[in-house]
């Protein structure tokens, strides 16, 4: 792993369980949570459930003393995470050499209101992730990354539908980077009001919130007959998303990997 300054001590995160280090990711001055270092989580299984339970992420890069930041969607392969977007995109192209990029997810969980404004808060998971973004040119890594797009979120889709022409793959630029760094941080209590603010008149509490999947809405276009397929099961009218992704990301982890060893 590289790193962009040497670990001092004090840029060590303390955990209450040790983890065996081929588990978790270094602890440096880019990815060390600093503020309220218990909520901190440096392994990755921490990691990667606030990645797998997400399918929007904001990808921040600078460009010439510009910072961008873009939304976008991501999806991951062990700890290689992609992206994509268009070939016409002038900052994208930029990526072409590599260039350093923090990718971050971020979940809503619950809205904590306290007795005093000071001590309103959010329960949520986040997940902070550092590495070198590059442009994806080899083409078979990229003919997978188009695949893995689709199945990723929708498992076995890819193989259902028309083929990719060679037009649209130009189109799409896909963007590939090894976490090199990362750490997850996450609050999930109630209300922490000061001792003597406990006795004010006023209600507290979480008011929890969740992304939950609603009814299908055919397309009016859609040939008699046809009903969903399996691989989209994972997606039922009520379930919360982030269960869902978690899901199909466990599918498709199982498929690459019987894929990967025929």
């Amino acid at each position: 792993m590289r790193h962009t300054a040497p670990i001092k001590p004090e840029d060590q995160a303390v955990t209450a369980d040790p983890i065996a280090p081929s588990d978790t990711f270094p602890v440096t001055v880019r990815n060390r949570v600093r503020r309220l270092h218990e909520r901190g989580h440096y392994d990755r299984e921490a990691v990667y459930a606030v990645l797998d339970a997400g399918m929007l992420c904001h990808v921040a890069y600078v460009f010439d003393g510009q910072p961008y930041c873009t939304p976008t969607m991501h999806w991951r392969e062990d700890d290689r995470l992609y992206w994509h977007g268009s070939s016409a995109s002038r900052m994208l192209r930029q990526l072409k050499p590599g260039v350093p990029a923090c990718l971050t997810v971020a979940h809503l969980d619950g809205l904590v209101l306290a007795r005093s404004g000071f001590n309103h808060s959010a329960n949520y998971r986040s997940a902070m992730c550092f590495g070198t973004a590059g442009i994806v040119d080899d083409p078979e890594e990229k003919a997978r990354a188009l695949h893995g797009v689709v199945n990723r979120f929708f498992p076995g889709r890819a193989a259902e539908l028309r083929a990719t022409t060679g037009q649209e793959s130009k189109a799409t630029t896909v963007i590939g980077m090894r976490i090199e760094e990362a750490s997850a941080k996450v609050r999930a209590k109630g209300v922490g009001d000061d001792e003597e603010d406990y006795g004010h008149p006023v209600w507290a509490g979480v008011i929890p919130v969740r992304t939950v999947i609603g009814a299908d809405e055919p397309c009016p276009r859609l040939k008699p007959g046809i009903d969903r397929s399996e691989g989209l099961a994972a997606y039922r009218e009520g379930r919360r998303l982030d269960e869902a992704l978690l899901e199909t990301q466990d599918l498709y982890a199982a498929a690459e990997a019987l894929a990967g060893g025929r």
